[in-house]
């Protein structure tokens, strides 16, 4: 990778959070109706995730071209848990509000702030990226001494998976707790943030376990099987939602399921790689990053006839914004996806 390339990389994570704060904000100013309050915010902390891949992003690549620094180490780290700290405050405080679709807005941005907070772990665990391709080349399978310890690889796997633990039991609460339409369509989304979390824990688990050189041939199928798995699941209840529901107004909450399941295989394309170039040449490498590139123009071709639903049905109003989010968020683990490919390259 030259520097051009690694600055186009980085680039590309930054310009998509960009859209989303830009986008979400004009969408949240344009208008005071409930669908405005709603699709406003959450295209808005989209952009917090973003800049958690940033942090991924810019973790990896000054590994590979040489520039990573003890500071840089930090101030990444820092900047992802930052912000996903704000945008779970800002999610409470929208909770606390009485704005119209509160309830929805809020306990949707708590969620996005869950999964930026397991991105930044990722970032975490992609801090000793680098030893990768030598563990990798290793055929001995031993344990690599300058990677993780096994306490930290396991904090870093129980971490990413505590979070989507919580995410779990948020989705379970607001399905059993609630009672208006309200609470299926916050716990309906919260499912599907819930799958994203749980995609994410194969990933930290594959990069970290890599790095300190335990992964094992068997956890090749485990983590990709989990993350497609996880992809699914949310597809399946979305299409249930949209027919189920086919008359009622909250059946537009399978939409954005089906894009929470994008985002899942968008994920599975890293997963995926980490398994294939382990300890093997697998010539198909550079074309792994056509996944998620698929998956952003599927969510962008999606939203395009939701707007255009839109027009005749108001409730299709939030899911078409929404999915341009999402297509934002899979555009940007292209970057990602490339980096690693580019990283673990034996060419």
């Amino acid at each position: 990778m030259n520097h051009g390339i690694s600055i186009l990389f980085r680039t590309i994570p930054l310009a998509m959070a960009a859209f989303c704060f830009a986008y979400g904000a004009y969408i949240f100013a344009a208008g005071t109706d409930a669908a405005r309050l709603t699709a406003g915010p959450v295209v808005f902390y989209l952009g917090s995730i973003c800049i958690a891949l940033y942090c991924t992003a810019a973790t990896i690549i000054r590994q590979i071209i040489g520039t990573y620094t003890a500071a840089a180490k930090y101030l990444f780290l820092a900047i992802g848990y930052t912000f996903a700290m704000l945008t779970l405050i800002s999610g409470a405080f929208i909770i606390a509000s009485h704005w119209p679709g509160a309830l929805v807005t809020g306990h949707v941005v708590c969620g996005l702030g869950l999964i930026t907070a397991c991105v930044a772990t990722a970032a975490t665990s992609s801090t000793r990226f680098s030893l990768i391709p030598k563990n990798s080349a290793d055929d001995s399978f031993s344990v690599n001494p300058a990677g993780f310890t096994r306490a930290e690889s396991s904090l870093l796997i129980f971490i990413v998976s505590a979070i989507a633990a919580i995410a779990w039991v948020w989705c379970i609460l607001l399905y059993v707790r609630g009672t208006l339409p309200a609470h299926i369509v916050a716990g309906s989304v919260m499912f599907g943030i819930a799958c994203v979390c749980t995609s994410l824990i194969a990933l930290v688990a594959s990069i970290s376990r890599q790095a300190r050189g335990s992964y094992t041939m068997a956890e090749k199928g485990k983590w990709t099987g989990l993350v497609l798995t996880m992809g699914s699941l949310a597809f399946v209840l979305g299409l249930i939602l949209i027919f189920a529901y086919w008359d009622h107004p909250i059946n537009f909450v399978g939409f954005v399921l089906i894009g929470l399941a994008l985002i899942c295989w968008s994920i599975s394309s890293k997963v995926i790689l980490l398994a294939k170039i382990w300890h093997a040449d697998f010539p198909l490498a550079n074309r792994i990053p056509i996944i998620p590139v698929l998956t952003a123009l599927t969510c962008l071709f999606l939203a395009a006839f939701l707007y255009e639903e839109a027009a005749f049905q108001a409730k299709f109003f939030v899911p078409a914004r929404v999915l341009s989010g999402f297509g934002a968020i899979c555009f940007t683990l292209y970057s990602i996806v490339s980096i690693l490919e580019s990283g673990t390259s034996k060419k």
